[in-house]
């Protein structure tokens, strides 16, 4: 499938980006309070018709804390983007395996994220390549494949061996299996669209910006890093 027939995250607005996420919202209401899933809503946006990537997560609030809750998604254009979104959003609800079911009773208690996905291209170079709060990596070998979408990084404050080695454990490797030539290393950019409330305000997550403010230090030291590796590179 060629690029230009998959929804790309760079041309979603906010206000189609609003629309993902109370739909998320709905598929996951409608399914932990009925067992029911959603349809596809008749006004739904036509470029939501196209396929699309994307993974939705669930946090949930515990006085001033986050704690995630559920995190599902899908890294090939299996469906509409719509319907990814729906699919995803139930999955993280009742399927992810480091969590019990989400109960109706945390409903109101949780703020939901919706991450779309452009498609994902292999890199030969990732300490060149990769950059933190862009980037989300996929590490695959043989059967070993993991995924670290483009906010973990920005959240942690790891520079971009750190997300590497992370992402190598994630798929069940070695944290250094970045640096073996029979792994493929991929990438992927997103845009994040999230809920500041249960319910409440949804706004896009500007990642380079939460580094920055966040992480300043670590930006810092890794911007002298991939200045030197270009300049030994070349």
């Amino acid at each position: 499938m060629s690029r230009e027939e998959v929804v790309d995250p760079s041309t979603i607005t906010l206000e189609e980006g609003t629309y993902l996420v109370k739909l998320a919202r709905e598929a996951i209401e409608t399914f932990v309070t009925s067992r029911k899933r959603i349809d596809i809503p008749e006004d739904i946006p036509s470029k939501f018709l196209k396929p699309g990537l994307a993974f939705v997560t669930i946090e949930k609030i515990v006085g001033e804390t986050k704690t995630l809750r559920g995190c599902i998604g899908f890294l090939k254009p299996v469906a509409s983007l719509a319907q990814v979104v729906i699919d995803a959003a139930i999955a993280a609800a009742t399927e992810d395996p480091r969590f019990p079911p989400l109960s109706p009773k945390e409903l109101d208690s949780i703020v939901i994220e919706v991450s779309v996905l452009s498609l994902p291209k292999t890199i030969s170079d990732p300490l060149t390549d990769i950059e933190i709060g862009r980037h989300g990596i996929i590490i695959s070998r043989g059967l070993y494949s993991g995924t670290l979408l483009p906010q973990v990084p920005v959240e942690y404050c790891w520079d971009v061996e750190t997300f590497l080695g992370e992402a190598c454990l994630k798929a069940g490797l070695r944290p250094d299996c970045w640096l073996d030539p029979n792994t493929v290393i991929q990438v992927y950019e997103a845009i994040v669209f999230y809920e500041k409330s249960p319910r409440g305000e949804i706004a896009i997550r500007s990642l380079k910006e939460e580094y920055e403010k966040r992480c300043g230090w670590l930006k810092t030291f890794t911007d002298l890093q991939r200045e030197v590796h270009s300049s030994i590179r070349s």
